[in-house]
């Protein structure tokens, strides 16, 4: 669990960098995410899925 709550952590602060150093930067990016059709945010949420999970993979099996 504690690993767990690391983890949570970490992507919450990585998550949180970008709107903390920059805000306007980040409406302008929001805007366009916004306007993408839900095919392509899915597509894309899919594509980081499977990203995470190798980078899982490789973490966890690479020591």
């Amino acid at each position: 669990m504690e690993f767990f709550l690391c983890v949570v952590g970490m992507v919450m602060f990585i998550e949180g960098l970008p709107y903390a150093a920059f805000p306007n930067r980040m409406k302008f990016w929001i805007q366009k995410i916004l306007e993408l059709p839900p095919k392509t945010l899915r597509g894309m949420g899919l594509l980081m899925m499977l990203a995470g999970l190798l980078v899982v993979y490789a973490g966890r099996t690479i020591q």
